[in-house]
């Protein structure tokens, strides 16, 4: 019998609690790379991964909000415990799910149930970054006395777990009979007991110890039926499995923010600075009111993935959502992390100290599963895109009937009310894309107050996000495109330029 959600997530979150808290000290754990068997042991002895599983497989039932809280309640614990958890499930677990064959995923999910394996995901190349498309990792396929397989080799890096996982998803490109590359993108599953995998380096990685990252080559095996069956072609059975990934973000970040908010108000009401409360200076409030809002605007969020995105829902077409949300989640995280920091001073400057463990953790999030700067662009490409479709070329006119925005746009019809270029510059659109995002969580925080969350932090959080939006237009509307300056050098000696003065002088 399934354990009541409630007790579920209650006693994981004790267990994480007393293992990081009470047994060992996360401070110092996280001076080490990696995490001690003992410890993970004991924290999948709660199952944690049953979340991301379908009931019919052992699992309990692969619900969006129970997948959330529990990303949640260990990233308030630890940042990195979080990420791997979302690495299993979003990256492994929920694309087998959708879309691995029958006969494999009950073995799978078994393993994962009752053998505490782990699995990732490996995309990214040395050469091809950001431009997975462009993979060189190939894939062919060929008849052996096993029966019909797929060869698959190339080169991976930076994927999570790296050495450590029990499955991989990877992808590759299919060669062609005159040995080029195809378009479209296959996913296939490798059992890591199967070999194939070297780690040629591990990286020294900046933060997020827990997990290891290294460069991969890959020269593997894998049966037919271990292929990833997309429903129509594999570049949007990709796309599907990042947005749905993107999506749930803020379950990771939700936690950590929570924790950022909470270690920052303890600290300035016990510390007294000039013979009063830290809590009681201006600028302090000012801080802690947005780590507040930061919290609410995620917590919108959450609220808006478990309803909107269940797990058999094919999101490969939310690109505009997906990419909002991740942008802006971990936008905040580094916010949130910096203003922990600058609130505890000096003694938050350290790898053994929350602060600036987080600081270095959450910095990342920023860069993977699509570069945030690259993903503002997309946004705006997207409803530039939909304007040209609707022959639309004033923003707040489009805003106001666009499901995502159609209440927030309300707050902004002066503001926005101004005609768009449909070809701006490429920075112009990462600028005009971080002022979408901060409108559409304003519309998830709009509908988050319509549900009973508290009516003090929505009604902050509204100030702070309209605050915010107005002064980013300000920039956008009046900002030039700046120009390289290539030949820097010249005249550029601060020396030079003082040198006359003091020689005339002396």
């Amino acid at each position: 019998m399934v354990m009541n959600f409630s007790d579920f997530i209650n006693q994981y979150k004790n267990k994480l609690h007393s293992l990081f808290n009470v047994e060992d000290d996360i401070d110092q754990l996280s001076l080490t790379r990696g995490l001690p068997d003992e410890i993970f042991d004991e924290v999948m002895e709660c199952k944690p991964l049953s979340v991301f599983i379908p009931e019919e497989y052992g699992g309990r039932g692969a619900k969006t909000h129970e997948a959330l809280s529990m990303l949640e309640a260990s990233s308030y614990e630890s940042l990195p415990l979080s990420l791997m958890m979302g690495i299993n499930g979003a990256l492994f677990l929920q694309p087998v799910a959708n879309y691995g064959n029958e006969e494999v995923k009950q073995p799978i999910f078994d393993r994962f149930l009752h053998e505490n394996n782990m699995g990732g995901l490996m995309i990214t190349e040395p050469d091809f970054g950001s431009d997975a498309l462009r993979m060189e990792t190939s894939y062919k396929k060929e008849k052996t006395e096993e029966g019909q397989v797929y060869k698959v080799s190339g080169t991976k890096h930076w994927a999570g777990l790296t050495g450590a996982a029990d499955f991989w998803l990877i992808t590759a490109r299919k060669t062609n009979n005159n040995g080029d590359l195809g378009r479209d993108i296959g996913f296939f599953i490798h059992d890591s007991r199967r070999g194939g995998i070297e780690v040629e380096e591990y990286y020294k990685n900046l933060g997020l110890y827990m997990l290891p990252y290294g460069r991969n080559k890959i020269d593997i095996t894998v049966p037919e039926s271990y292929k990833l069956q997309p429903k129509s072609i594999g570049i949007k059975m990709m796309l599907d499995v990042l947005h749905r990934s993107r999506l749930q973000f803020p379950g990771m970040g939700i936690g950590f923010l929570k924790r950022m908010m909470e270690e920052a108000i303890n600290h300035c009401k016990e510390r007294y600075v000039g013979g009063q409360s830290l809590f009681n200076y201006g600028q302090v409030k000012k801080r802690l009111t947005r780590l507040q809002s930061s919290f609410t605007i995620c917590s919108a969020m959450c609220a808006y993935t478990s309803e909107n995105v269940p797990l058999g829902k094919d999101v490969s077409n939310m690109d505009l959502t997906a990419n909002a949300i991740k942008t802006y989640t971990t936008d905040l995280m580094q916010q949130a992390a910096q203003s922990l920091l600058q609130l505890t001073g000096a003694k938050g400057y350290r790898l053994d100290h929350i602060a600036g463990r987080a600081l270095i953790d959450s910095r990342p999030f920023q860069i993977f599963e699509g570069s945030n700067d690259i993903l503002y662009q997309q946004i705006s490409e997207s409803v530039l895109k939909s304007m040209r479709k609707l022959k639309l070329k004033n923003l707040h006119d489009f805003l106001s009937d666009y499901k995502l925005t159609e209440r927030a746009s309300d707050y902004f019809s002066e503001i926005l009310d101004f005609k768009i270029d449909h070809k701006l510059a490429q920075d112009r659109l990462v600028e005009l894309g971080r002022i979408l995002s901060r409108v559409i969580s304003l519309e998830f925080t709009l509908r988050l107050g319509d549900k009973g969350f508290n009516q003090q932090l929505i009604t902050n959080t509204v100030n702070m996000l309209r605050t915010d939006v107005e002064r980013m237009v300000t920039t956008f509307v009046n900002k030039k495109s700046p120009d390289v300056v290539e030949d820097y050098e010249e005249s550029s000696s601060w020396f030079d330029a003082v040198t006359p003065k003091f020689a005339h002088s002396s």
